[in-house]
């Protein structure tokens, strides 16, 4: 295998080097034609020492101070948690923003996708009808409703295995091997009834009462994201009616997202019903007539700035800063050149990228509000014995990243280069152009959750030890950092980027396939991995922490 595909410096001022592939010791690597020798076995994703680094010493990847060393690390030998520690540069507001080279997209001009167009002008990528709990205390009626409506309606793939278990059973009374009975190719076939619906989809969640003001305002908001959304026709609510988290506030909260909004939402109260079978009875008939109003819009051409792309990674390794999140930048520098919207969030793991982003910010006023929400995330965490630096987790750091700089660093890369135009507190709505930031935690689904309730009409998530996570209402593109997971995990991962890895492929003709790949999406043309899963993960986040 060729030297020059064995290890790599990913940043000209970098001091540590990245080993692409197994190295023991004595392995010989040559990088920027010089010749580095392994002191010790280091595994690939993980990072040597690219010099002598002394106690005290800053450590550099991406060009950004990623940790500083703990103890003495002669050059070759490996960069772990047992000699490094979490560090960062101290970010400093400019007067003015770096200038943007923008890429050429040209090709791209006249490209439109096939989108569900709205009254108040947002553009679909899906047209999904919503049932909404106001209250956790609704959740068993909402089960009752999506155990009613899915299979009758032809939405049944959401119980992929009931066919698979029906095989089961008949071969066990005829005494059949049920060994032979194979579980991947017994889906159940239904016709849907709405066929321009994409789905029904039900978002249980926990809150609604017993928590803060705080707490029912950020879940009203949230909510109201969804039910604003281009993705969305329109909405059932179940509310108990005494809990905190009422209807006025979800009105006053879409009215902040759409002030002209005139698509259906059916309200039932259940402690103003008769009784149950006749709230549910009532909210099934009526979301029944509102789908079948929704079935009558259809596809139509869309120019790409209609699309809002949420970017996010989860289950990353040391190679996702290198193959997946750049291939995911060059995406969002085409969409934001386009005159599109892009959505880069999980706050925690942008510690340490913040000087950069701050540069990159249109006014001094929008960097300022970056990193006031930035100091307050992370104080909130300190006060309760925690901080950015605990967010890498056990995956992350067996896989080479060993602090949340260094994670950071990689995966502030899903945001390209472009100008950063607004910032949003949770739970924000995106109305600029270009690339905006959004606060939300880490975990992968409450922050996939936050930017689909932003307005996100298509996520590209990343990962490199593999993750299913899915959305209720926004297409989710699962892209892998290598080719490995992209195999063993084939159902869950929709595009791989590890033949950047192999150097097979370059980043941007990966970048080309994945665009061509979002707007085939975005179109109805492909129908992702976790679409096919029916992977509805939904958790709104409880504002406090959470890396």
């Amino acid at each position: 295998m060729p030297d020059t595909i064995k290890a790599l410096r990913v940043h000209p001022e970098d001091n540590v080097i990245v080993a692409l592939r197994d190295l023991a010791v004595g392995d010989t690597v040559s990088v920027d034609n010089r010749e580095f020798t392994a002191q010790e076995a280091i595994a690939a994703k993980h990072k040597f020492a690219a010099r002598d680094l002394a106690p005290g010493d800053t450590v550099v990847m991406y060009g950004l101070t990623v940790g500083k060393a703990d103890v003495a690390i002669p050059c070759g030998h490996g960069i772990r948690t047992s000699n490094v520690t979490h560090a960062v540069q101290a970010p400093q507001v400019r007067e003015e923003a770096r200038p943007w080279n923008a890429p050429d997209v040209t090709p791209w001009a006249e490209t439109t996708f096939q989108g569900y167009h709205r009254e108040n002008g947002s553009v679909g990528t899906a047209n999904q009808w919503l049932v909404i709990p106001l209250v956790f205390c609704e959740n068993r009626n909402l089960m009752l409703m999506k155990e009613a409506l899915l299979g009758p309606l032809g939405y049944g793939i959401t119980r992929p295995y009931e066919a698979y278990v029906q095989l089961l059973a008949q071969a066990h009374a005829k005494g059949a091997n049920l060994a032979e009975i194979d579980p991947d190719s017994k889906d159940i076939a239904r016709n849907r009834l709405f066929p321009n619906v994409d789905g029904v989809k039900f978002l249980a969640h926990t809150l609604g009462c017993g928590g803060t003001d705080g707490d029912s305002d950020a879940l009203a908001g949230l909510l109201a994201g969804y039910i604003a959304h281009p993705n969305v026709a329109g909405a059932t609510i179940l509310s108990l009616g005494c809990q905190k988290t009422q209807l006025d506030q979800l009105r006053e909260e879409i009215h902040k997202r759409d002030p002209k909004y005139s698509k259906p939402l059916y309200f039932f109260e259940q402690q103003k019903s008769q009784s149950e079978r006749q709230m549910i009875g009532s909210a099934l008939k009526a979301t029944f007539q509102g789908m079948a109003t929704a079935n009558e819009l259809t596809r139509e051409p869309t120019p790409l700035s209609k699309l809002v792309l949420g970017v996010e990674c989860g289950g990353s390794d040391g190679f996702s800063g290198i193959s997946a999140n750049p291939v995911i930048g060059l995406v969002s520098d085409r969409l934001s050149a386009l005159q599109g919207r892009v959505i880069l969030s999980e706050f925690p793991e942008l510690c340490g990228a913040e000087q950069d982003l701050v540069d990159r910010c249109a006014t001094p006023e929008i960097a300022a509000r970056f990193l006031q929400l930035m100091a307050a995330y992370q104080n909130a965490a300190q006060r309760v014995g925690s901080g950015f630096d605990q967010n890498p987790s056990h995956g992350n750091i067996a896989d080479g990243l060993i602090t949340d700089a260094m994670k950071s660093a990689g995966a502030a890369l899903k945001g390209g280069s472009s100008p950063v135009n607004d910032v949003l507190d949770y739970p924000g709505w995106t109305t600029q152009q270009g690339l905006n930031l959004l606060c939300s935690p880490g975990n992968d689904v409450e922050s996939t959750t936050a930017m689909a309730g932003a307005g996100a009409n298509l996520i590209i998530f990343s990962t490199g030890l593999g993750t299913p996570t899915g959305n209720p209402v926004t297409p989710v593109i699962k892209i892998s950092s290598n080719t490995t997971i992209a195999q063993n995990l084939s159902d869950i991962i929709d595009f791989d980027t590890g033949s950047v890895i192999a150097g097979e492929a370059t980043l941007n003709t990966l970048a080309d396939g994945l665009f061509q790949m979002v707007l085939d999406t975005a179109s109805g043309r492909y129908q992702t991995c976790a679409q096919r899963l029916s992977q509805d993960d939904f958790i709104p986040w409880k504002r406090g922490v959470s890396l």
